[in-house]
């Protein structure tokens, strides 16, 4: 559940991506994940880091909220950045907006009581889940950023959905080229979240 790309080194800023079945790697190999590919983007511009993978494929909110604190003290270094990747499973489920709130609300909550600098990653309502759901769902993430005083990137899948040579079979997951679009669309922010997180400490 918790396992870094490379190996540790004390000097190494630590970046937690906790999430769901999209950081987890669901279909792909272990070096094709967000995770690794992440810190292998960012070790390509010279930033040492290591990015511990704690995303659980089928995760909702409820889940990821219930096995935070286990994460957190499994850890053995204080994280300089937690990705927070979690909602999908939830839209995907029709659970009601304002539990998927609630939940990563108190996650958010929890990671700034612990002075963990956050970026969320948003996601976005499917079509078919009709305009009343969206108008729910979408606002969440921008809400609750700006609530926490977290970085947001809007929308963790953008350049990848829609796009069947970027997905698996399902159409839902990302190939690994797919993850590697989502990696170069939020590398930028992850970089001024761990600059902004330098600054703080």
């Amino acid at each position: 559940m918790l396992t870094a790309a490379a190996p540790a080194h004390a000097a190494d800023k630590v970046i937690l991506a906790f999430g769901d079945s999209l950081t987890a790697g669901y279909g792909l190999k272990p070096a094709e994940a967000f995770p690794a590919q992440l810190e292998a983007a960012l070790r390509r511009d010279k930033i040492a880091v290591r990015v511990q993978n704690a995303g659980v494929s089928g995760d909702t909110t409820a889940q990821a909220r219930a096995r935070l604190d286990w994460v957190l003290r499994s850890m053995k270094q204080k994280p300089d950045l937690v990705i927070v990747q979690l909602g999908g499973n939830d839209m995907l489920r029709g659970i009601d907006p304002a539990q998927t709130r609630a939940n990563l609300s108190a996650i958010l909550a929890e990671l700034k009581k612990r002075k963990m600098p956050v970026l969320l990653a948003g996601m976005l309502a499917a079509p078919n889940l009709g305009s009343d759901y969206a108008r729910k769902f979408n606002p969440i993430y921008p809400a609750l950023a700006k609530q926490y005083g977290a970085a947001l990137y809007p929308f963790f899948l953008r350049g990848v959905t829609g796009n069947p040579k970027l997905l698996l079979k399902d159409n839902m997951h990302p190939t690994g080229p797919g993850v590697a679009v989502v990696v170069r669309g939020i590398a930028p922010s992850v970089k001024k979240a761990l600059g902004q997180a330098g600054i703080q400490r």
